[in-house]
């Protein structure tokens, strides 16, 4: 097996005003997720969160530490948020297994020495997308279900944002630190996510986009709001956002997104919106 990560550094919104399209992407593009049989990953330091993936074909892939985390296990200081967007996988922790479903996610909290990943099928193996970040507390491992998910209704047809958010691992849904999970799914006819939008200065987030078609992508929006950046994305893409920065996308077709979070605060009434006329 392969364990690959890079590191990405936090940058200044006034150094961002001066990147241009490459260089956008290189700092806050993650690409090269979902490859077999390699886990990757992307340390930031954006509040240490750590973005990746693993996708076991033949063989289990084991989680191992990476030199930034200066410790003998992944998980000494850290939890850990699993989602499968594949087939039929087993996650096994410290000798428990956990068979996670399309779309089923699980926690393992701090402490926890081996992890381990498996698919059921070779041919048609789980895409697991990891998300950590650290821990201050061990709190129990937890699998969560379509149906443990606390579901929301958001946005309208008219405004082509009609959504679905589902919220996986938050502390309404399970005990945790910091690490904040949930999946939105954009309603047929519609294409914004997370419009009007927003900052959360306590918070950083990262959106992983999947189920967008092999010829579409979407267009993820970025930077202060009066001065911001695209990124064009494809399946399988995530994208780091800063605290200082808004988060919207908008695709050319139907797709669903990932979003992780991690900061000082659990309170979602923290965000500063922005009214959608005075963006630039």
């Amino acid at each position: 097996m392969i364990t690959n990560f890079t590191t990405r550094y936090a940058a200044s919104p006034k150094d961002v005003k001066n990147y241009n399209t490459t260089r956008l992407r290189e700092e806050f593009l993650v690409n090269n997720l979902m490859i077999p049989n390699v886990i990757n990953l992307v340390y930031s330091h954006y509040d240490r969160f750590i973005t990746g993936s693993a996708v076991p074909t033949n063989e289990s892939l084991k989680l191992k530490t990476i030199n930034p985390l200066k410790s003998e296990n992944f998980l000494d200081r850290r939890e850990l948020g699993i989602i499968n967007v594949g087939e039929k996988g087993t996650v096994i922790v410290d000798g428990t297994s956990y068979i996670l479903e399309h779309k089923e996610a699980l926690y393992v909290g701090k402490g926890n020495k081996d992890v381990m990943f498996s698919s059921a099928s070779s041919e048609n193996p789980a895409l697991f997308y990891l998300n950590s970040t650290p821990a201050h507390k061990a709190f129990p491992n937890k699998k969560i279900g379509k149906d443990d998910v606390e579901v929301i209704e958001l946005g309208a047809p008219e405004t082509a944002n009609a959504r679905t958010l589902r919220k996986y691992i938050v502390n309404s849904v399970v005990d945790v630190c910091q690490l904040q999970m949930g999946m939105t799914t954009i309603k047929p006819g519609s294409s914004w996510n997370t419009m009007p939008a927003h900052v959360h200065d306590r918070r950083m987030e990262v959106y992983f986009y999947f189920e967008v078609p092999a010829d579409q992508a979407v267009c993820h929006f970025m930077g202060e709001p009066t001065e911001t950046r695209h990124i064009w994305m494809g399946n399988n893409e995530a994208v780091i956002s800063p605290p200082w920065s808004i988060h919207s996308g908008s695709g050319t077709s139907s797709y669903s997104f990932i979003w992780g979070m991690a900061g000082e605060n659990l309170d979602y009434g923290d965000m500063d919106h922005c009214k959608i006329n005075e963006l630039k």
